[in-house]
């Protein structure tokens, strides 16, 4: 089908969803100390619910196969940058700069390859959008360069990832089984080094570390398998804007687990996201 540029409710819902998740999984990574044991941990979870996916749906078309092998060469950078991000800065710096970076990146891009023209509402919602999530990261205190660096390059992933994607998922005709291959190939990587570099300090984690870990590894698939879903029957670029609202969910979570302010300046941030919503389903 030819998307829409306005989206359907049950995709806007699906959307809000997706965001809710991904901030909660993000948060779990983000609260294991060791970054590579948390990605591992993360990948493992992604591997054992992507084989039943795999199991029952059907197999992708062979059209979408360059495009998902490219997807899964750029989530392995986004997988590194990310944990990179998680070293050197703290979860309220580095999470809403990654994630505001991708949207205006992401609607460049579908114009020109995927050749998708917003409406001038649906421009504004966007914008109002990155607008909100800009002043998440310039109210607090500012990231090092290297926080810095490493969040533009993750959100920049985050851009290429969803394009390509969001390609790749409609030539599928098996959004499901498109899910299942790409977490499955992409989520080997980081598990297969702790296992051969790492096994003893995987070994004698406490349970919760483990299971924490491993639900946040679902959590992930459950998070970007309704964004593919979704990609499916709207538009990409206010689907990547909406996408990222996870960054005010990520904001709340900051405030209730690790105890940092919400302040004024979130509250604004969260008005003129939920102003970009109602702007990107005007149609």
């Amino acid at each position: 089908m030819d998307p829409s540029t306005t989206l359907p409710l049950t995709v806007t819902l699906a959307v809000l969803v997706a965001a809710v998740t991904h901030a909660t999984w993000n948060a779990i990574a983000h609260g294991i100390k060791d970054q590579t044991l948390a990605f591992a941990l993360i990948g493992g979870g992604g591997i054992i619910v992507a084989i039943p996916l795999i199991i029952v749906a059907a197999m992708p078309r062979p059209d979408c196969w360059p495009y998902l092998l490219a997807s899964i060469v750029i989530h392995v950078f986004y997988n590194l940058l990310l944990m990179r991000c998680y070293r050197v800065g703290e979860f309220g710096q580095v999470y809403p700069l990654a994630r505001g970076t991708s949207p205006l990146v992401v609607t460049i891009l579908a114009a020109v390859f995927v050749h998708e023209h917003l409406a001038w509402p649906q421009i504004a919602g966007v914008l109002v959008v990155s607008a909100g999530l800009a002043i998440l990261v310039l109210a607090g205190r500012r990231p090092g360069r290297a926080a810095f660096l490493a969040a533009v390059g993750t959100g920049l992933t985050i851009a290429a990832y969803t394009t390509v994607d969001g390609v790749g998922v409609r030539l599928s005709a098996s959004p499901v089984g498109y899910i299942g291959w790409l977490m499955l190939l992409e989520s080997l990587c980081v598990p297969m080094f702790a296992l051969l570099r790492r096994r003893d300090v995987l070994l004698k984690q406490p349970r919760r570390i483990l299971l924490s870990g491993l639900a946040a590894g679902a959590l992930s698939v459950l998070a970007y398998g309704l964004v593919l879903w979704a990609q499916t029957r709207g538009a990409l670029a206010p689907i990547a804007a909406l996408r990222e609202t996870s960054v005010i969910f990520g904001a709340i979570i900051g405030t209730l687990i690790f105890h940092e302010p919400f302040g004024r300046s979130r509250i604004a941030a969260t008005v003129l996201v939920v102003a970009g919503i109602v702007l990107l389903n005007v149609g």
